[in-house]
Order: C-alpha cells, then sequence, then structure tokens
C-alpha cells in the first residue's frame, strides 16, 4: 500500500515517518496547523480589543468547541461506517470557507462579535466530525502497528510545533498589519493539506455491512467504552484536563495585557512558550519506544501542569510566565498525548472511530463548559484565582487515578501480550483476556 523510505536515515524517534502516507500527510497537516494557531491567537485578540471581556472571550471558545461535545459521538459512528479519507477531504474544504469568510470580514472592517461567534459556531460544528476522523484515520496511514504510538506522539510534535511558531508570527502580524492578515493566512494553508490528502495512496474502500442503525452504533460505543475501566478512565481524565485545565489559554490574552502589561506580542510569547514545552513533551514521548509505564507518566504529568498553572496565577515577571508556561504546555500535552496512545492501542479497530470521538468529545467538549465557567468565575474574582483554582483542581483529579493504577494495569496486561506489546508470563492469562478485554472483544 505504502512506499517506504531507507530505515537508517531516519531515527527511531522518527520512524513513523517511513510509511509514505503519513510523511505526506504530516507535512501538509503541519502546514495548515501552523495557520490555525495563528487564526487562534487573531481572534482572542480581536475580541478582547472590541470588547475588554473575559467573558466574551471565554463565550467565542464556547462557540468553537460545544458542537463537539454535542456532536462528537455521531462523528464517531460515521467515521467508523464512511470513507474516513473522503470525510477529512470534505471538512477540510469547509474549514477552508470558513477562515476565508471571517477573514474577509475582518479584513473590510466590518466584523462584529456576533459574526465571530456564528462562524465559531460553524468551525466547531465542522470540527466535531474532522477530529474523530482524523485521529482514526492516522492509524491507517501507519505501515506497521508497533509504529502507532510514535505516530501519534509525531503528531503531537507537529501540532505543538506549529503551536510555537504560528502564535509567534501571528503577534507580530497582528501589531503589524492587524488579524485579519492572519486568519487569510489560515484559509491559504488548508490547500496544504487538502494536496497531501489529493496525494495519498489508500487501498480501496470497502464498507462494512452492518445490520444496526446509528444509535444501536452509538450505545454499542458508550458501551465498549465505558463498559471498560481502563478505557473509560482514560477519557475521564482527558474529560478533566479540559474541563478543569485548558481555559488557562483562554484567559493568557487577560494576563498578557493587564498583568504582564504587554501587547499582542506578549501573548504570542506566552502562548509559543506553552507551544514549545509540549513540543518538547511530544518528543519525550516519541523517543519512548513502547507505551509500558504511561500510567506513571501520567500521574506526574498531570501533577505537574496543575503546579505550574497555579504558580503562573501568582506570577507579575514575564520571563517567569514564560518559564512556567514551558511546564504547562509539557505536562499537558504528554497527559493528553499517553492518553490517545494508550487508547489507540487498547480498542478494536471496528470500534475505533467511535472510541475516539468519545476521546474528542473529552478533549474539545468539555473545554467550553469549563471556559464559559472560569470566565465567568473571572469576571468575579479575577483571572488569577480563578486559574490558582484551576490548577488545584487538575492536580487533586488525578489522585484517584493514581490509587487505581496497579488494578488497571493488570486489566490491560492481557491485551498487551495479544499484541505482542510485552511477552506473555503465563499461560493462563491467555484465558484471562476474555474476561478482561474490552466489552465485545470475544
Amino acid at each position: 500500500m505504502t512506499e517506504t523510505v531507507d530505515s537508517g536515515k531516519i531515527g527511531g524517534m522518527f520512524r513513523a515517518l517511513r510509511s509514505r502516507n503519513y510523511r505526506v500527510f504530516f507535512m501538509g497537516q503541519g502546514i495548515s496547523l501552523i495557520g490555525t494557531w495563528m487564526q487562534q491567537i487573531a481572534i482572542s485578540w480581536l475580541i478582547y480589543r472590541l470588547t475588554d471581556s473575559v467573558f466574551l472571550l471565554g463565550a467565542v471558545t464556547f462557540a468553537n468547541q460545544i458542537p463537539s461535545f454535542l456532536l462528537g459521538p455521531f462523528a464517531g459512528v460515521l467515521a467508523d461506517k464512511f470513507n474516513r479519507h473522503h470525510v477529512l477531504l470534505v471538512t477540510q474544504f469547509l474549514s477552508m470557507l470558513q477562515a476565508g469568510t471571517l477573514a474577509t470580514l475582518v479584513l473590510t472592517g466590518t466584523v462584529q462579535v456576533w459574526h465571530v461567534l456564528t462562524l465559531m459556531v460553524v468551525l466547531g460544528t465542522i470540527n466535531a466530525f474532522d477530529v474523530a476522523t482524523r485521529q482514526a484515520f492516522v492509524v491507517q496511514l501507519v505501515d506497521k502497528r508497533e509504529d502507532i504510538s510514535n505516530a501519534i506522539a509525531l503528531n503531537s510534535s507537529m501540532f505543538n510545533m506549529a503551536r510555537l511558531v504560528g502564535p509567534s508570527i501571528a503577534g507580530i502580524l497582528i501589531a503589524w498589519v492587524g488579524e485579519g492578515v492572519c486568519i487569510l493566512i489560515n484559509a491559504v494553508s488548508y490547500l496544504a493539506v487538502l494536496a497531501s490528502l489529493l496525494t495519498l495512496r489508500l487501498n480501496p474502500f470497502v464498507r462494512e455491512i452492518r445490520q444496526e442503525n446509528m444509535w444501536t452504533s452509538l450505545r454499542q460505543g458508550f458501551s465498549y467504552a465505558f463498559g471498560f475501566p481502563p478505557i473509560r478512565t482514560l477519557i475521564i481524565i482527558v474529560g478533566l484536563i479540559s474541563l478543569f485545565g485548558m481555559p488557562f489559554s483562554v484567559m493568557l490574552p487577560v494576563f498578557a495585557r493587564d498583568i504582564l502589561h504587554g501587547g499582542a506580542n506578549t501573548l504570542g510569547y506566552l502562548m509559543g512558550a506553552s507551544g514549545l514545552g509540549a513540543l518538547s513533551g511530544a518528543l519525550f514521548l516519541a523517543q519512548r519506544k513502547s507505551v509500558i509505564g504511561l500510567g506513571k507518566v501520567i500521574v506526574f504529568t498531570m501533577t505537574l501542569f496543575g503546579t505550574a498553572l497555579m504558580a503562573f496565577s501568582f506570577s507579575t515577571i514575564l520571563w517567569l510566565s514564560l518559564v512556567l508556561m514551558l511546564f504547562t504546555g509539557f505536562g499537558m500535552i504528554v497527559t493528553m498525548a499517553s492518553c490517545n496512545t494508550l487508547l489507540q492501542t487498547l480498542v478494536d479497530e471496528d470500534k475505533r472511530g467511535r472510541v475516539m470521538s468519545l476521546y474528542a468529545t473529552a478533549f474539545m467538549g468539555m473545554a467550553p463548559l469549563g471556559s464559559m465557567l472560569a470566565s465567568a468565575i473571572a469576571e468575579q474574582v479575577g483571572v488569577a484565582y480563578t486559574l490558582l483554582g484551576c490548577g488545584l483542581l487538575c492536580a487533586v483529579s488525578v489522585i484517584p487515578f493514581a490509587w487505581n493504577l496497579k488494578r488497571l494495569r493488570l486489566m490491560v496486561q492481557p491485551i498487551y501480550e495479544r499484541l505482542g506489546i510485552v511477552p506473555e508470563i503465563a499461560t493462563g492469562l491467555r484465558t484471562a483476556t476474555k474476561l478482561t478485554g474490552p466489552p465485545g472483544k470475544r
């Protein structure tokens, strides 16, 4: 299906790039993501410049991400039933149209807050289907199953390299030519990912004949994911991080302007520092050879993330805030990517789209609820105390996972043995697989 390049030219940290399809998709997606981060910074700065309202900053994030909460599970059914390649072509094209429309409004000086809110709902609806499909699609692009965890880590690296570069460029461009140019660049950047999708060499899609309707498929997906404690726990961790931790990015424009007394470039520096930390975390995961031990990593990095947020809430010095953003980015991305890697390893292929849609719902769907709640609280008690509470909740919420880690590890051990990730230590554990595998794995 795919060509490979000489493995000697690519170190173990980049081994997933040996697969041609993954390599092509990686490059196109990387270019597009830089534009995505530029647009995100531009919209945040635009809204705060127009309104001076922390609440409306949260409202924009809510409008962008609440569709994922409402539509994410249905998107997973779609990802399991239809050609994921074709679904991504449609979602990326629609995203380009959305960005082009918003850029036109901003560049012509006719943009109003309700325009931004409406277009964010449109983008969120598109992303609800795009994210779940893309998460499941990436696995199809990798030649060897053992390279899946590396591909997920490299995806995180790509995402956070863009998060490092995009905001830094956007901060300069906003101060120089305004927010509209950043959004226009994002619209044009979608051409790169569309081109990469069109040049993939994929096996012909064969639609699996299913008797069940959408509601039955949806119910089966929920039963499968939430009936097996390790999968359920990972999804809950992602949801808690998104609910309590992600609101920090919504409040960064306030910290940049009102607490650190800077401008759009300061916001770009803060986002860039967080991106650099996240990139370091993704590369840390990329060099790992196995998923073994990721549970302990999650406990450490989730605690680090919460602690760094609490410290950042007190900082009024730019250099110290940048250092703390490094730790925040590292802790957040390693936790999220580790959960993603473990989920992709544990799930059955025919239910991958539905499980990853639940991951996407927890990741992107809980964030708007947290952003609206945090923004409302910040209007009353201030952003510093609000972020302090967010960090504390993140650090505390990992305690139940740490307490049950040994029990969860025993449940996934037979699955790792069946997949060849760890050697079988006892013949009897084959039988145990039937008892501890995810529901439906019979």
